[in-house]
């Protein structure tokens, strides 16, 4: 188990950096969707790391200085992200190609977290959130979807379910669940929407082809 304080310095550091990311893809998608920013990893990790410092350093006004940091206040309203969001936000992020996340992950996510949360909150007397107090079935469970990924080609699923269950191990977060380490309602709701928008365009596409085909 790593020491409060170390805990809470990386925490800081990772909301900071996730939240860096988060507003330098939609700086990106607003002012530089077809320039050259959107190719060049340097200048990416260069707007990121300047917005992080931003965030995890107090900010100082001409009124008064605020108490914490700008990622304190983010990390009081949203809580640490999971081990396996944060990753697929980051190397989403800094890869030098686009990457995807497969369709069946996505569908895996999202059938996860849609029986999870509702269970969790008390829909019914099963309660799947104390499992991850030390359960070896969901140790398990994760192991061997990190495996199938591993072997269905989605060596970077594999990667940072692996990274998610050592880190759950190495107490790197002050939860010891291991829920909280591979999953949050954020990327459950990442990956609803993300199928959403895919079955939406495919639906468009089809519609747009039967138009141009059709007789007449």
């Amino acid at each position: 188990m790593l020491p409060n304080a170390v805990i809470q310095v990386t925490s800081l550091i990772e909301i900071a950096i996730s939240s860096a990311v988060v507003l330098a893809i939609l700086t990106q998608a607003l002012f530089f969707k077809d320039d050259g920013y959107a190719r060049i990893v340097a200048l990416r990790v260069l707007f990121c790391c300047v917005l992080a410092n931003l965030l995890f350093w107090p900010v100082f006004t001409f009124l008064s200085p605020l108490e914490l940091p700008l990622a304190a206040y983010v990390r009081g309203f949203t809580g640490e992200l999971s081990i396996t969001s944060m990753l697929l936000l980051w190397t989403a992020y800094f890869s030098p190609k686009e990457i995807h996340v497969p369709a069946a992950m996505k569908v895996w996510i999202a059938l996860v977290a849609i029986i999870f949360y509702p269970l969790a909150l008390g829909v019914s007397m099963i309660d799947p959130y104390a499992w991850g107090y030390g359960s070896f079935t969901l140790l398990a469970a994760v192991i061997a979807t990190a495996l199938i990924a591993w072997l269905a080609g989605s060596n970077r699923i594999a990667i940072i379910l692996a990274l998610a269950i050592l880190a759950w191990a190495a107490g790197w977060h002050e939860s010891s669940n291991l829920w909280d380490y591979i999953l949050d309602p954020f990327l459950g709701l990442w990956a609803i929407g993300s199928l959403i928008r895919s079955s939406w365009r495919a639906r468009t596409a089809r519609a747009q082809t039967g138009y141009l085909f059709r007789k007449g």
